[in-house]
This record gives C-alpha cells, sequence and structure tokens, in this order.
C-alpha cells in the first residue's frame, strides 16, 4: 500500500484555498491512507504563486501550469481554476498520467467534457468533480432514510439554490456574467442541486428549463456599461423515472440568500426537508409517527452519522463547508486505492453537464427535451 501521494494544484482562489485545507487535514481527519506529500502549485503569476506556495504548505511553484503538469513528483492535480480552463487543464494532466480532481462544473461546452471524460477513460486514471455537497452526513442520510422506505413511495421533488452575490444591479461587471463561463445560473448553481438528485435518484429523464436575466447590463472598471450575457435565474421542470415530477428553480441575484440549497421530497407516507444554510440539521415528517403531533421534527447531526465522528465525538455542534471538502479528499483516495467510494466522477459528471445542455436547449427551443 503507498504510503504517500504527490499533490500538485493549479489556482489559489477560492476553491484553491478549499483544495488545500483539504489536503492539509485529511490526514488528522480519517488517519488512513496515504499522506498527502503537497509538491507543487501554480498560478497565472509566478510571485503570486511563491506567496501562496508559502501559505498552503507547497514545496514548489510556478507561474506555468504545464510545469506542474510535467512535474513527475505530482501524482494528483487540483483543478480549480475558472470553468474555461478546466477542459485543457484536466486533459492535459490525464495525458500525463495523473489522477484529477477538478472543480465543477466540468466544462462549458458539452463537448470539451466529453473530450474529458474520454480522456479519464482512455487513461485509466482516476478523475471526480468537486460536488462536495453530496459527502453532508445528512444528506447521506437523507439517502437512508429514502432506503428504509420512511416516507414511502416518492412522488415529488423540488429544490432551490439562491444566492445573491449578483442581486446588486450596479456591480461590477466580471467573468461569470461573460458567456465564456457558461449559461450563468444554470450551470454555475445547477450542477449542485443536480448532484444530489443523482445520489440519491439518478438523472432526469426530461425537462422543460426557461431561462432570465434581472439586469440587462453591469457597469465595468472603465465607466461603461456592458451587457450581461449570461442568465442569473433559471426555472426548470423535471421528471425522473417511475412518474416522479420536480421542480427546481434557481437565482443568483436573491437578496438575503447567502448559501441556500433547498431539497424537499414528498412521499406517500411523509416528507423530508433540508436546507443547505442550515446544513448540520434536517427535518423529517412521517404520517405513521406520532399521529397526534402534527408537525416536522429537527434531526441534528451527529456521530451516528457517519463521517460526522471524524470530526466531533458530540452532536449538534456542525460541520462547516470546508469540511465536508476534506471529506470528499477521503472519498478521491478511496477511488484512487480502488476502493468503493462516494464520488462524481468524470462518467456521471458528462451526465449531469448533459442535464445542463437540455435544460438550455429546452429553453431556446420551449419545448420538453428528453434525456438520453
Amino acid at each position: 500500500m503507498k504510503t504517500s501521494i504527490g499533490v500538485g494544484l493549479i489556482g489559489t482562489g477560492y476553491m484553491g484555498k478549499c483544495h488545500a485545507l483539504a489536503w492539509n487535514g485529511i490526514k488528522a481527519v480519517f488517519g488512513d491512507g496515504p499522506k498527502p506529500v503537497l509538491v507543487h502549485l501554480a498560478e497565472v503569476n509566478a510571485e503570486i504563486a511563491r506567496k501562496k506556495a508559502d501559505e498552503f504548505g507547497f514545496d514548489k511553484s510556478t507561474g506555468d501550469w504545464r510545469e506542474l503538469i510535467g512535474d513527475p513528483a505530482v501524482e494528483v492535480v487540483s483543478v480549480t481554476t475558472p470553468n474555461a480552463f478546466h477542459a485543457e487543464m484536466a486533459i492535459a494532466a490525464l495525458e500525463a498520467g495523473k489522477h484529477v480532481w477538478c472543480e465543477k462544473p466540468m466544462a462549458v461546452a458539452l463537448a470539451d467534457a466529453e473530450r474529458m471524460a474520454a480522456a479519464a477513460k482512455a487513461a485509466s486514471r482516476v478523475a471526480v468533480l468537486g460536488y462536495n455537497y453530496i459527502q453532508n452526513p445528512l444528506i447521506r442520510q437523507i439517502g437512508q432514510i429514502l432506503a428504509d422506505d420512511t416516507i414511502g413511495t416518492v412522488n415529488h421533488v423540488r429544490l432551490e439554490m439562491d444566492e445573491d452575490f449578483m442581486a446588486d444591479p450596479e456591480a461590477l461587471f466580471y467573468w461569470k456574467s461573460e458567456a465564456s463561463s457558461g449559461y450563468g445560473a444554470l450551470d454555475d448553481f445547477g450542477v449542485h442541486p443536480l448532484s444530489l438528485l443523482q445520489v440519491l435518484f439518478g438523472r432526469p429523464t426530461k425537462v422543460f428549463a426557461h431561462l432570465s436575466k434581472p439586469y440587462a447590463d453591469r457597469p465595468t472598471r472603465e465607466g461603461t456599461r456592458r451587457a450581461v450575457e449570461t442568465f442569473d435565474i433559471a426555472s426548470v421542470l423535471f421528471e425522473l423515472g417511475e412518474g416522479v415530477s420536480g421542480v427546481m428553480a434557481l437565482d443568483r441575484s436573491a437578496w438575503g440568500r447567502k448559501g441556500r440549497i433547498v431539497l424537499q421530497i414528498f412521499g406517500s407516507k411523509g416528507t423530508i426537508v433540508f436546507d443547505q444554510e442550515r446544513f448540520n440539521e434536517l427535518q423529517l415528517y412521517v404520517t405513521s409517527d406520532r399521529p397526534t403531533e402534527l408537525g416536522f421534527r429537527t434531526i441534528l447531526a451527529a456521530p451516528q452519522h457517519a463521517p460526522y465522528d471524524r470530526f466531533i465525538p458530540a452532536p449538534g455542534h456542525g460541520l462547516g463547508f470546508n469540511d465536508l471538502k476534506i471529506i470528499e479528499c477521503h472519498e478521491l483516495l478511496k477511488r484512487i486505492a480502488g476502493q468503493d467510494a462516494r464520488v462524481i466522477d468524470f462518467d456521471i459528471g458528462l451526465g449531469i453537464e448533459r442535464t445542463v445542455h437540455a435544460m438550455a436547449q429546452s429553453h431556446h427551443e420551449q419545448r420538453w427535451i428528453n434525456i438520453a
């Protein structure tokens, strides 16, 4: 069994730091598997790269990501750059024989996502995407509740994801409003609820979508205004297998919402409600339980909900976003070791991408789209 694994990190923004924290924390939390050795870090600027390498604990740094890919000591590469660069970097890493941990969404263009999946298959290397919300111990518990038939036959699923970082109409234009970044809320946001659907139910079979722009343009640093090219709001009807209906609502311009993903699952014997802004608890209503007490009860995250116990020995204390990233990192290393792992790999991720593009097609053609 390998005792260590060499890590490379491309990108040092918000998600780059999340990956660095995960690589630094995984051994202390889980104790098993190979020890990550932080070998090489890449940024667009060599000076920034050196600074971040010192902060994050990487031995070497570079202003050229290709140099990192060519480093024989790097065995797995974290790709945390803007969406438009994912395909080129991930494919280059795979062709160089590296495993890949790439942030979501997979790519802007479906053809690029298909090339990424093909490259992973050809290289026989592990390639997974950064869907850390599926790692939440309470999302795993929801899966168990469903498997136990606690709420009966599911007939409807409702998903919402809202944040307000695009809510101010006078906020400066930046890359998330460029068409080169993707469709907007649909792929920037929608892939997260779709990842939850994937682990709990599988992919939608058909979709009908409407996309909208709350603001036509935004100010630039030069004092002009530039047309917004992406859609900050998306509304989707969908169907799952066996006649289960669904609704997904996405909004990047929702004042007051900071990190909200609400999942509601309605069944013949009860309902499950989960809110990402309170992701250490879920609400459960069961018709056969306490018939004289008509209301939801709260389930708090606890050591019984693995792998919460790896972090905290007492219930109700709560995990955080970066803890989910550590869990995700552990699942990646399990997959690399050939073990069963809870990950969205490039094959499954390609299915999510195809669903997103089907939704965009539905909007443009104003009709239901069947998903192959």
